[in-house]
Parts: C-alpha cells; structure tokens; sequence
C-alpha cells in the first residue's frame, strides 16, 4: 500500500561533471534499491546505461529509480547536465515535486548553473541543495556555499557543515540536530554519530543561530518565539524547516563526496525529512476539454486519475514505452482516456522504472513516475485521465533547433533509415526532420552537434542503419535589379507541321516579397487569346529553374506586350517555349542578383564573452540590432546570412565556454554582396 503521505518525487540536475550520477548510484546503495554501487568510469553505473552514455561519460537522457528510506518512498530522476540534452531535464522538473541541485566543491557555481537555477524557480520546485565532490582536491565547500548565496536568490542555508576536506573529508555536523557524523569508510554511506570538534564549535553555534533566524522568519508563530525565548525548540525548528523548504523560501544545503559513498544517508534523511510529498504541492491546474473551464486536481489518491506523459522510450524489439508521472487518483486495471488525443488507450502492465530495468506493479498513486509499453496513440505530452473526470495539462514545449543537416542513407537504406528516424522522433520532441522544397535537401534539425551525433549512434545500434550528415544547401534565389524589354522567339521547320510562337514582353522587379505578376497588356490579336496562358506557363517554368545560377526566380512583374503567330504552325507549346526564352533573355539584360536568406539570431551570452560574441558576428557579416543587459548576461539581436551559421551551435560552444545559447528564425533575403556571386555560381554549377 503506498501512503501519498511518504512518497517523494525528486529529480536530480546540475551542470555537467556536478556527478549527479554518482550521486544517484550512492543513494541508491544506501538505501538497499541496488546491490552494487555503480561506478561511471566503469561502465557499471545503474543510471547510465545506454552505450552512448557510457561511451561519453555523460548522461544523455533521464534515467529513473526508486528506493525505499525510513517511511519514505522515493522516486529518484537523475537528469542529463550537457546542453544537448537539456530538454530531458526540463520535461523531469515540470513532472517533479522537488529538485535536488547538484554542485561540485572544486568547480562550484557554474556559468550553466544559471540555467538549472531558472528552471527550478519558473517552476517554482523546493530546492535542496548537495554540494558533490568534497574528497577531491582543492575541495572548498565555503566558497562554494558562498557563490550560491550571492550568485542565486535561492535562501541557501547550510543544513550540513562538511568535517575536514579532500582526503580528509570524514564527517559532517548536523547543524538542525547539533550533533556530528563520522562516516564509516567501508562504501555503506553508513556514519555513527561522535563529538562536534572543538575548532568548528563557533562555526556550528553561528550556523545554528543563522538557521534559526531563517526559519522563524518564514513563520509568524516562529518569530514571536525566537524573538520571547531567543531560540527554537529542535521540534519547531525541524517542523518549520520542513514547511519552509517545501514553501521554497528556504534551500538547505547538504554536502557529500559519492564515489566513496560518504554522507548519503544523510542526504536520504534530508529528503525524507524536508522535501514535500505530492499531497502537500500545489494542486495540478488543467482544463476539462469538454467544457473549456480550468479545473484542479490535488494530489490525493482518492481524487479523479489523472496524469502526465513526460518521456518516450523507442525500442526495436519492446516497441514503445510510455513514461508518466501520476498527479493524482489511483491508477489500476488495465485502460486509461488520453485526453490530448481524445481516446482510450489499453495497456498490458505497469511498470515503475529501475534503471533499464522495469519492475511491474499493480497500481500507482500520485507522486510515482510509472510506465507502460506498446502504447497506440499516446505520445510525449499527452493527458492520461479518467474518462468520467477528464482533464487536459498543458503540452509540454521543446526547445527550438539550433542545427540542422542534410540527412541521407546507404545505398538502398532511405526507406529504412527514415521509418527508423520517425521512431526516434516520438523518443526525442527536439528532433525535427522537414524537406526543404527548394533544395530538395530532407534536413534533420537538433539542439546541438553532440546531439544529432548521438541520434546517429543510436539509429545504428537499434535499428543497423547508418545516418550520413552533409552541410545543407542554402535556398539561394535569384531577381533583377533593372528592367529590360526582349523578344523570345520560337520557329521550327523540320517538314511537316512546324512550330512558331513569338512574343515581347516587359520585365521589371518587385519589392523584396513581391512575388510574381504576369500582366497581359496584348491588344487586338497579335497572339490569340488561346496562346496567352503558355506564355506565362514558360516564364513560370523558367523561373523555377533560375538563370544565374539554378536557383528558383523571385521579385519580378512581367508584361506581355506584343507578339505573332501562324495560322498553322502556332501552339501552346510553341508560345510556351517562347515565353521562356523570352524570360531568359530579359534577366540577363535586366542586371540579374542572387538573394540569400538573412536569420535574425538572439544570443544569450555572459558578459565577459560580448565583445569575442560580436566580433565573431562581424566576421559572419552579421548587423548587430541591439543588446538587453539582465544582472548577468547580454542578449544580442542580430541579422546574419544563413550561410554564415550553418554550423553555428559548436562555434558559439566554443566562444563561450558552453554557457552562451541562442535561438534563430528565418527573417527575410537580401542581395548576396557581389564578390561572393561568382563563387556561389560556380558551386551550383559543379553540384555543390
């Protein structure tokens, strides 16, 4: 029987090597949920298990576990911390209860823990923070703590104060206990408690004294007792904890070092103790799609089922898995209402997640993250509910692509390999894949170059297929910038019936946008009516195909002025060819141009790297519209030619360490400068 009361869905995340893994493995083995404690360097880790994971050393998607501590049931989302994968951790916030923040006591604050910081309070999560790492060199836990406090406005209070660092990280002092913990050195994250030592006593009063007055002012009742007695009780000051953190005015920072399994069991206690269960969060805010009126949904298990698909896993032999978290009812049986889709859905058997591994059950309440496989019509975002209670949650929104390539397959492999790519889309919300109409060119779309290499390596272990990557082409176009007036004439004899069609027309550019016009300006019968139409079915053709340089014909208005015809030889295909030929000729006497895409770009950029980001915009021949500053960064507008970032992602990657990120858009076509012209036409003419 699960008790709502006791359940506990937390998700894990931080930067990259903040070792949330690591963490998550030691929490795991201390609580009994695995029998080994996994390692990343060796592969034998429970939450990277993918190849590609182990092969980088890096978590790519969300992995999920549960364990059991004390009275709590806690269901742990250890999340990816690379850029390329970001989405992973937002879709496992939103579902979540609470966040643990993961940061390392060598590194500390980041400059891509902004961007977990941000998620955590837009979407306003109760944060418990756990400084990682304090066996390793240069290990410093108060400067660490420090740049939280002034970096964030997240109320860090130090909850645990780390005894020694480095190699002599032994211990820590419980500072809401006032007793300290030696750890035992034997991998169990086991600690038996012993004396607080003499040179940390002033730091543990201080801290003790701070935490108190952190607590009592999140309280009315609290304050007037600290302020009449001048402390807390251990009762009201646990108490109060725990109703600040789950108010999110408080972030208690723990501290640990899990590789040695050092201080886990108290970070278990933390969360057992502190983090809310999903009766005391807010209730879930949707709409009844039947009557359009917002609705709520708390989390109790006796109220209407209700839930969230937040991930998809593609399998080649299991077929789909369909991940959700519970938000509130109690699901069992065997068939739940998509309401997204609008339509009842059936399935085998629940599953919770271990790792790869999936452990069946008979039901599930709110707070667990649970899973079912070979769904029909559900997809990544849906609504699970009751049919009787219906309920719609907000979809969740992926992030934008940043990088696109032309995609291509083997030798006879097309088929296969996009039937496979369409599977990875339902796993992967950031994948785009479109066809480009001008070039033809079929473009899968990614948030990163890391990320569209693991989509590769994926396809090719799942499915045996190999995905090839080129540099796509750029939908260039041509227009004139002068007028011209021309004749385009056709005239065949070859014996038997001949062809002639014979027109002038008048050519003349269009504002940028403009389009096409074809005027008939013919007067009397100098080309009989019938014959009209093909003129303007051969200029069409031939714009199409281009002039300068095979690139499609934009921006132009043409008359059609004069001409003459045969009484027998005249067609509509001869008129059609002329038209062509007519248009043909006129570019080349009306000063032709290409036009290139132009992208507004906006760029997010610490301050440090504003002037290496601009400078580099400039040598892409970008035009720079503007800055925003915020506290701590820029935010570049800009207009640069689409050539010129292409490949984009990794270069900004580069330029600033990671921490820059960027979104674009198409804006309009302006005209190529002319020292790039030839060079783009003699592309075109050799196939590149």
């Amino acid at each position: 029987m699960h008790d709502v009361n006791q359940i506990r869905n937390t998700v894990i995340i931080g930067h990259g090597n903040s070792g949330k893994s690591t963490f998550a493995e030691a929490l795991l083995f201390s609580a009994g949920a695995v029998k080994r404690l996994g390692k990343i360097d060796d592969g034998s880790s429970t939450m990277d298990f993918e190849p590609e994971e182990i092969k980088r050393n890096i978590s790519i998607g969300t992995a999920f576990h549960h364990l059991k501590w004390n009275k709590a049931e806690i269901y742990l989302s250890d999340t990816p911390g690379d850029d390329n994968f970001f989405n992973e951790t937002r879709y496992a916030v939103q579902v979540s209860d609470s966040v643990i923040l993961t940061i390392g006591a060598v590194l500390g604050v980041r400059p891509q823990t902004e961007k977990f910081v941000d998620l955590v309070q837009e979407k306003k999560k109760p944060c418990l923070i756990c400084i990682t790492r304090m066996d390793r060199e240069r290990a410093n836990f108060s400067k660490t703590v420090e740049e939280i406090r002034t970096t964030f406005d997240l109320n860090p209070v130090v909850l645990y104060l780390p005894i020694g660092a480095e190699d002599n990280f032994k211990g820590v002092v419980d500072i809401a206990g006032n007793k300290a913990w030696l750890f035992k050195t034997d991998d169990s994250g086991k600690a038996d408690e012993g004396e607080i030592p003499d040179e940390l006593r002033d730091e543990v009063a201080t801290l003790r004294e701070s935490l108190m007055e952190y607590v009592a002012e999140t309280d009315d009742d609290l304050i007037e007792k600290f302020l009449e007695e001048g402390e807390l009780t251990d009762d009201d000051l646990r108490a109060g904890l725990a109703k600040a953190v789950q108010a999110g005015e408080i972030s208690p920072v723990c501290v640990c070092a899990s590789l040695n399994n050092l201080g886990s069991t108290l970070v278990l206690d933390t969360i057992a103790d502190f983090l809310p269960s999903p009766d005391t969060r807010p209730a879930q805010i949707g709409t009844n799609p039947k009557s359009g009126d917002m609705e709520e949904r708390e989390g109790s298990a006796d109220a209407p089922f209700s839930a969230q698909v937040f991930k998809t896993m593609a399998d080649p032999f299991a077929g789909r898995l369909t991940i959700f978290r519970v938000f509130s009812g109690t699901l069992a049986g065997d068939t739940f209402y998509n309401s997204t889709k609008e339509t009842a859905e059936r399935f085998g058997q629940l599953f919770v997640m271990e790792g790869k591994e999936q452990k069946p059950i008979d039901k599930a309440v709110p707070g667990m993250i649970v899973a079912v496989a070979k769904l029909k019509e559900t997809t990544t975002g849906d609504t699970l509910c009751d049919s009787s209670k219906p309920i719609r949650y907000d979809p969740l929104v992926p992030l934008d692509t940043v990088i696109s390539y032309a995609v291509s397959a083997g030798k006879g492999d097309e088929e296969k390999l996009f039937s496979s790519i369409t599977r990875m889309l339902d796993e992967d919300q950031t994948l785009k894949l479109i066809r480009e109409q001008q070039t033809h060119e079929i473009l899968i779309s990614g948030v990163g170059q890391v990320h569209l290499e693991v989509i590769g390596e994926k396809l090719k272990r799942k499915f045996s297929v190999e995905m090839n990557l080129r540099v796509p082409k750029v939908p260039y176009r041509e227009t004139i910038k002068g007028k011209a007036r021309v004749q385009g004439k056709h005239k065949k004899q070859s014996g038997g019936r001949g062809q002639f069609g014979d027109c002038w027309i008048e050519m003349e550019p269009l504002e940028r946008g403009g389009g096409f016009e074809f005027i008939d300006k013919i007067v009397g019968g100098v080309i009989p009516q019938q014959y009209r139409p093909a003129v303007e079915k051969g200029i069409v053709e031939a714009m199409q195909k281009g002039v300068v340089a095979g690139y499609p014909f934009v921006d132009v208005r043409v008359y059609l002025v004069d001409g003459s015809y045969h009484n027998v030889d005249s067609s509509e295909m001869a008129f059609k060819v002329a038209g062509s030929l007519a248009f043909k000729k006129a570019v080349q006497d009306a000063n032709p141009v290409l036009l290139e895409p132009i992208m507004e770009m906006t760029i997010r950029v610490d301050k440090e790297f504003v002037g290496d980001v601009m400078g580099d915009l400039n040598s892409r021949r970008g035009k720079v519209l503007g800055m925003d500053s915020t506290d701590k960064f820029e935010v570049i507008s800009a207009l640069v030619p689409q050539k010129e970032i292409l490949l984009y992602a990794p270069d900004l990657t580069s330029i600033t360490g990671g921490t820059g990120s960027f979104t674009v858009s198409f804006s309009h076509y302006e005209e190529v400068p002319s020292h790039m012209t030839e060079k783009i036409i003699a592309d075109a003419a050799s196939g590149e």
